[in-house]
């Protein structure tokens, strides 16, 4: 076939009148191509598959094409690669197969990319208003001076382009209830359908035809909201494709650089207003403020219930000798009292609550994330150290002390040592173990020691706001003295 220049000269010498055997001899083609090409009308791209030749692989294609499907039920990390595929057809065949491992390389490659391209393609889909869309993404923020390689959840808005997040230390059920609940108190509304991922933590089993049998305790929180739950199929993103670019935009616009606080939830609740903020701006595609669209979205969502959803998870477990309960991958302190019995663990996505089995709080903790990690709270074991004084300077109580307060300890004696342990816990059952300790400072830094000075600075520090009340006294009557009587002194009289 000529070159596209080549045919063109044909047709050049043709529009000048030039007969085919001119043009031939001109050209020095032959008549039957210049009469082919100024005959061919039609010059669009013929698109003709590649003809494959007969190699020396295909006695061994069907080996390949097994194991590359078998590798569809494997983990991707799993799976064969081409010089696995090699290896294999050399253990099986030996000095028979004389196939270079490129030839393998190449089909196994192209195998592969058929295999992807026979995946479904992506739909665009349409969402009416008032439906939202949930996801998590990570993303490290700092608390008290920790790093913590953090998660946020999403719910996006896809009508109006609103969305808001919060962030958590992990992806559990009770982050992902925790967050929705802020986010519909926050709006005043609820969204009346919810797309979601299949997360184990919502989805206990996927059966055919899509159905989703989801855990009880979502379905709790699905019913008291009264949204209805979607799915998405497995690996589909592009079905929640309106979070999946929220979870993107927030990282990059409300979480750069890495947030810094002191209170997670306090950050959260000025996260809110911060995603409040970012709807001023104009919808991407609708040219009107996200903020003017969210507001007429709400109008198609639900009211808020008329009770509170309480998020929590309650499990029952039993304290060790210790009094120390273990829920999860970490250990939390509840009291002595409760040693070696059943409590309750209630759990919520900050907090953990130690109940008795009849749900009287024993002690509240920060919830720990991670694995092996311990919360201790000291005030419950007071009592029991003052009974056991010597036990006082092995325990982690001693060591949190502040220095002066360790060194007054090392000063007394047993039975001093039992004495002002029992106040330090008397201070401690009145308010809290950070009191205590500042009243034991002050009167340890004005060299007032005994356990009586150490409590009056501790009432001091505490009840200065004591009104005195006037005292009522009763009136006094004006007496004026007549001196006139003393006159006869003057006088020399007796």
């Amino acid at each position: 076939m000529l070159k596209m220049d080549q045919i063109q000269e044909i047709k050049n010498l043709s529009k000048e009148d030039k007969s085919l055997r001119e043009i031939a001899r001109q050209t020095g083609y032959a008549f039957e191509t210049v009469k082919k090409y100024i005959e061919k009308q039609d010059f669009s791209p013929v698109l003709k598959p590649k003809q494959k030749r007969s190699g020396k692989l295909n006695p061994y294609k069907h080996h390949i094409d097994k194991w590359l499907e078998n590798d569809k039920k494997a983990k991707r990390k799993q799976r064969h690669t081409a010089q696995r595929v090699y290896n294999r057809l050399k253990e099986i065949y030996g000095d028979e197969f004389k196939v270079s491992d490129r030839s393998v390389r190449k089909y196994v490659a192209d195998k592969k990319a058929d295999s992807r391209q026979q995946a479904d393609g992506s739909l665009p889909l349409n969402h009416p208003g008032g439906e939202a869309q949930c996801d998590f993404g990570d993303a490290q923020f700092i608390e008290n001076g920790q790093i913590f390689n953090g998660h946020y959840l999403s719910l996006s808005y896809p009508y109006s382009n609103a969305g808001y997040s919060q962030l958590f230390k992990s992806e559990n059920l009770e982050c992902l209830q925790e967050g929705l609940v802020a986010i519909f108190a926050h709006t005043g509304r609820v969204p009346t359908k919810i797309w979601f991922d299949n997360a184990s933590t919502i989805v206990k089993k996927i059966r055919e035809e899509g159905k989703r049998d989801v855990t009880e305790s979502f379905r709790r929180f699905e019913l008291h909201f009264g949204f209805t739950s979607n799915f998405c199929n497995p690996d589909s993103g592009n079905e929640k494709g309106s979070v999946e670019n929220k979870v993107g935009y927030h990282r990059r616009n409300l979480l750069v650089p890495i947030p810094e606080f002191t209170c997670i939830q306090a950050y959260n609740r000025e996260l809110l207003t911060r995603c409040d903020a970012d709807m001023l701006r104009e919808h991407y595609k609708k040219e009107r403020p996200i903020e003017e669209l969210f507001m007429e979205e709400k109008l198609l969502m639900s009211n808020l219930p008329g009770s509170v959803f309480e998020v929590c998870r309650l499990e029952k477990a039993k304290a060790n000798n210790y009094g120390k309960v273990r829920f999860e991958t970490n250990t939390y302190s509840a009291s002595p009292d409760f040693a070696a019995q059943q409590v309750w663990v209630k759990a919520g996505a900050f907090t953990i609550s130690i109940l008795s089995d009849d749900f009287r709080l024993i002690q509240s903790h920060e919830r720990l994330y991670g694995k092996n990690k311990e919360s201790m709270k000291w005030e419950p074991y007071l009592r029991l150290i003052s009974k056991r004084p010597r036990a006082l300077k092995y325990s982690s109580f001693f060591s949190e002390l502040p220095q002066s307060v360790q060194d007054y300890f090392d000063r007394l004696d047993y039975q001093g040592k039992r004495a002002a342990l029992k106040v330090m816990a008397k201070m401690v059952e009145d308010t809290d173990i950070s009191t205590a300790q500042i009243a034991f400072e002050l009167a340890i830094e004005g060299r007032v020691e005994d356990i009586d000075s150490i409590w009056a600075t501790y009432y001091s520090l505490t009840k200065s706001d004591i009104q005195v009340k006037d005292i009522a006294a009763p009136a006094v009557a004006t007496y004026v003295p007549d001196n006139s009587i003393y006159d006869v002194c003057l006088r020399g009289g007796v």
